[in-house]
Formats: structure tokens, C-alpha cells, sequence
């Protein structure tokens, strides 16, 4: 735990004062530790201490021992819409390989898709080496909507990606595609061969479940246990704990509607197809999601953090039965694009409408 102390030390920039952030863990301590970013996406943390931030437009930036600097080496980005670079693994064994993994939306001949590729970032390198694409979506399309992208290592050592529509919404019920699902590979990109789906015919041997729309948010909980959280239309978006090889419904089944208000599909539930395990309606256009296991905020272990686009909170989920107890909201707030538990137990979240990093602590 020493080797964390310079971490904290060095990146509590004192940027602005630390200031009260109201909650039912009493008041926290809220800090600003990074500023000037620009539609900043995904944050790693770094095991010498430090952080990695990646921002939709390409840029990549470390923070560490006081300094701010940019990473090159990062692959041609295709920018349009929501597609840029996304999101950043620093995975358990970064520190013998120093190998990085990234999701960004890839230029294609006729558009882009959702892309996976690693990279070797070496001890003080301030470039990356040896990028190489492990997985894409193809084919791509033209369309800048709906590239998921989150990224998660499994208890299992396997890589599990989200992977949105791509705004082509029937294309999430047919397996031969790769849109709406989440897959998984081994992190040289070779397909699993218990992968559910790998002995269908037609099907794409990634997939790993299938029926969704555009999920943003994913961790891993506790018992290792794969949930997402993926934004819904005109209403349900979802929190979804993840099953091999199961179908979560979109669009044949949905708790929203489309923005026009017509109904979508044939209602909220239907044979076969997975129920969520929250919806929220209205939608609060999630993106970014912790499941809290650390010590610092031992009410909250367990505890599901999400963040909203459109409302400018954290929302937390707890319960069997699982249910919004709480919103975090503050000035600091506004659009939460992602949020992590940081090796000491604080949480950090990044927010767009501040161009900034923040970190809530005791």
C-alpha cells in the first residue's frame, strides 16, 4: 500500500481547493485532479502511480509525479459523432508487460467500426509502441452513433467488450453480426473455444450475449460477475448482469420508446429474452459504471455507481432487488462520462461538462 502513497500525493494538485460533496456517507471530500481536458472518455490507473486519460478527439494524457503529459503513438481515430478513442484497460499484469488495451471507432472503407487493439507503453516512455488491432466490428458503417466500447479483463484473463448497434437496431438480434452484443476474446484477439456461440452456424464465434442497443458501462462485481448498464431510447435504459450466451431483447422487447413516441417491438417482455435488472425511465443517459469494492466507504461495498450524461449525477444502485438509493450531484458533476475505484478506495469520475477529473474521498 506505500507504493500507492505517491499516487495520491502526487496528483491532489490542488488544482481548486477541495470542497464538500454532500452524501449518505456523510460529507466527502471532492478534488479536482486533473483540468482542461476535452471530452475526456476513460481513466486507468497506473501501478507506479499516475493515471492514464484518454479524450474522444485521440489524445491520450498521463498524469504522474506532478506532470501532464501526452502519450503519442495512438492509432489513427476516426472522430465522428460519439466515435473517437474510448476507452483504456490497464489490465492486472501491466506491470511485467506493460501492454495497454484501448476500444476506439476505426477508420473502414465506407465507415468506421468499433475497434480493440493493445499497445506497449515502456517504463517513462512518453510513446506508445506496437499498436496492434486484436479485434474490429465488421463491416463498419457510416453512421457516428452507437459504438459501446467499454472494456473489461475477466476473472478469467479474457477481454469482454461492448459493442453498441452501430444505430442499426435489428442488427442486435442476429448473430450473424457483431452489433448489440458483448464479446469476448483472449487478449491476442483468438476466439475462446467455450464461447457459446462458436459451434452455431453463421453465428460470429465473439459473441458472448446479444440484444443490446448501446452499452456504455461495464465492471466486474465482486464474485467476478460481468454486469453492463447501456442507454435505452425515449426511456429504459438498462443495468444487465450478464449471462453466456443470453439474449437481452432489443429492440423486440424494451421498457422505452422510440424518440417519436412509438412503441418498440412487441412490449417489455418476451420468452427467451432477459429481463433487466434496473431500467430507468426517463432515460439518464448512463455512461460509466463501478461496482465499489474498497475500504474507504464501507457502507457502499457492493454498491453500483453509475454515471448520467443527461442529469448531471452519479446515481447509485443497491439492493437485492437492485434499486436508485442515491444521487450524487454537485456543480462538479456534470455529464459523467466514466467512473472507477482507485487502488486506495476513492472513486474518481470524469466529467465532460467540466473538462476535469475528479476524486471523492473521506
Amino acid at each position: 500500500m506505500l507504493r500507492l502513497t505517491p499516487l495520491i500525493l502526487a496528483l491532489t494538485l490542488a488544482l481548486t481547493p477541495a470542497h464538500a460533496f454532500e452524501s449518505s456517507a456523510g460529507n466527502l471530500t471532492v478534488t479536482k485532479m486533473v483540468d482542461r481536458l476535452s471530452e475526456p472518455w476513460a481513466i486507468g490507473f497506473l501501478p507506479e502511480g499516475g493515471v492514464l486519460i484518454t479524450e474522444k478527439g485521440g489524445r491520450l494524457l498521463r498524469v504522474q509525479d506532478g506532470q501532464r503529459s501526452e502519450i503519442t503513438g495512438v492509432a489513427q481515430i476516426a472522430t465522428r459523432g460519439q466515435g473517437g478513442l474510448l476507452d483504456i484497460l490497464v489490465p492486472r499484469d501491466f506491470a511485467r508487460t506493460r501492454q495497454l488495451y484501448f476500444t476506439y471507432s476505426k477508420p473502414q472503407q465506407g465507415g468506421q467500426g468499433t475497434a480493440i487493439a493493445h499497445a506497449r507503453l515502456a517504463p517513462g516512455a512518453d510513446r506508445l509502441t506496437d499498436w496492434t488491432v486484436i479485434f474490429e466490428l465488421e463491416p463498419g458503417s457510416s453512421g457516428g452513433r452507437h459504438f459501446g466500447s467499454r472494456l473489461v479483463e475477466g476473472r478469467d484473463g479474457m477481454l469482454y467488450a461492448t459493442i453498441g448497434d452501430r444505430g442499426d437496431d435489428t442488427s442486435a438480434q442476429d448473430l450473424a453480426r457483431q452489433n448489440g452484443s458483448v464479446i469476448r476474446i483472449a487478449r491476442d484477439g483468438r476466439i475462446p473455444a467455450d464461447n457459446p456461440f462458436t459451434q452455431t452456424k453463421g453465428a460470429e464465434p465473439e459473441i458472448w450475449s446479444y440484444g443490446h442497443r448501446n452499452p456504455q458501462g461495464a465492471a466486474l462485481d465482486a464474485k467476478g460477475d460481468l454486469w453492463v448498464v447501456e442507454h435505452g431510447a425515449r426511456g429504459g435504459d438498462e443495468v444487465n448482469r450478464i449471462a453466456k450466451g443470453a439474449n437481452y431483447g432489443w429492440p423486440v422487447i424494451s421498457y422505452g420508446r422510440h424518440y417519436s413516441g412509438l412503441k418498440i417491438g412487441e412490449g417489455t417482455q418476451k420468452p427467451g429474452m432477459e429481463q433487466p435488472a434496473h431500467y430507468w425511465d426517463p432515460s439518464i443517459a448512463p455512461s460509466g459504471m463501478m461496482i465499489y469494492t474498497g475500504d474507504m466507504f464501507p457502507d457502499w461495498r457492493g454498491d453500483i455507481f453509475v454515471g448520467s450524461l443527461k442529469f448531471d449525477m452519479i446515481s447509485r444502485l443497491d439492493g437485492a432487488q437492485l434499486t436508485e438509493v442515491e444521487r450524487l450531484k454537485s456543480s462538479d458533476t456534470r455529464r459523467v462520462r466514466d467512473i472507477r475505484e482507485a487502488p486506495d478506495g476513492s472513486i474518481w469520475f470524469l466529467s465532460v461538462g467540466q473538462g476535469a477529473a475528479y476524486r471523492l474521498s473521506q
